[in-house]
């Protein structure tokens, strides 16, 4: 593990009587990250983030916070910021009173002072009501008030569990950006299910399935693997006899017609990535043995929903 990790894990583990919530997570997440962390329903998500959150003890494993083990007890949850996914408050608090209550829960010497406590309900933009009962607040102000409270004693790590899965579309854009504009001040490690935000704002992510770890790459390099092994082909006067042809270039897996109409076919070539430049001129020299017009003969950009799908096991929920 590098010095530069700001929550390590290794073989993390939690099981209940007949449940494997979690086995053998082994992670590193880099300091200043905003890291996304994906799984289905019932994939560990949830049972992970108590853990680092110290609110539930691992049955074996081991992790750290800013260098400090878990097993440190309260100094190690002084370096958690922590909201869950259905965060409740005193709705005859105010937003002011809800983070000076949390701050004051911190021993004598981590409270946060009453200059720390507005700087961060600026921070996540509710200044303006903070002296107005909470239970007077939208959906997303509650949520960055959760934000606020968690962030207000200096945490090295902000965990988040779902922090938009409730939301309207204005809801999650606040939230979005509030995670966006503190990005470099704290670590953020959130779980989540919408993938299209993910890819939008966390530079790093990692897949869970049935409490395994999948995949753990920055999001960019995870998506540029998946974006080399398959390609795109559109054939102008194709005939039944093409798919066979393609297959036949050198470094092309397999081809999987996907569309046609009177004039074009088109073909979904998985190839190998390593031969994808002579893989596309293996069709530009096919197309003019056979007098075919290319009209596409590209790499096929994916999304992280599609690479998603391509990493998870869906055959349960499937069925």
């Amino acid at each position: 593990m590098t010095t530069q990790a700001a929550i390590t894990t290794a073989g993390l583990t939690k099981h209940y009587p007949g449940v494997q919530a979690l086995d053998d997570l082994t992670l590193e997440v880099p300091a200043g990250s905003i890291y996304g962390f994906l799984g289905p329903n019932g994939a560990g998500k949830t049972t992970a983030l108590k853990m680092l959150a110290g609110l539930t003890r691992p049955t074996s494993g081991s992790a750290t916070v800013a260098g400090i083990g878990i097993e440190a007890g309260p100094a190690y949850r002084q370096q958690v910021g922590y909201l869950g996914q259905e965060p409740r408050f005193y709705g005859w608090m105010s937003g002011r009173e809800t983070v000076q209550y949390v701050g004051s829960l911190y021993p004598p010497e981590a409270r946060p002072s009453a200059t720390r406590v507005r700087e961060v309900l600026e921070l996540v933009g509710i200044a303006d009501a903070a002296d107005r009962p909470s239970k007077t607040y939208s959906g997303g102000m509650r949520q960055r008030l959760g934000i606020a409270q968690a962030l207000v004693a200096r945490p090295a790590v902000l965990l988040l569990d779902e922090p938009v899965s409730a939301l309207d579309p204005i809801g999650r854009r606040e939230v979005l950006e509030l995670m966006d504009r503190i990005k470099g001040e704290v670590t953020v490690f959130y779980s989540t299910h919408i993938l299209d935000d993910v890819q939008r704002v966390s530079d790093h992510v990692a897949i869970l399935d049935h409490g395994k770890l999948v995949r753990a790459q920055p999001t960019a390099e995870l998506l540029a693997s998946f974006t080399r092994d398959r390609m795109r082909v559109v054939l102008g006067f194709a005939t039944d006899d093409t798919a066979v042809a393609l297959a036949a270039i050198s470094g092309v897996l397999s081809v999987e017609p996907t569309d046609r109409d009177a004039e074009s076919r088109t073909y979904t070539l998985r190839i190998d990535p390593d031969q994808s430049a002579a893989v596309q001129r293996g069709v530009t020299r096919l197309a003019a043995d056979a007098e075919l017009t290319v009209i596409d003969n590209s790499l096929v950009r994916e999304g992280l929903e599609d690479v998603f799908m391509r990493l998870v096991d869906t055959k349960e929920r499937a069925a």
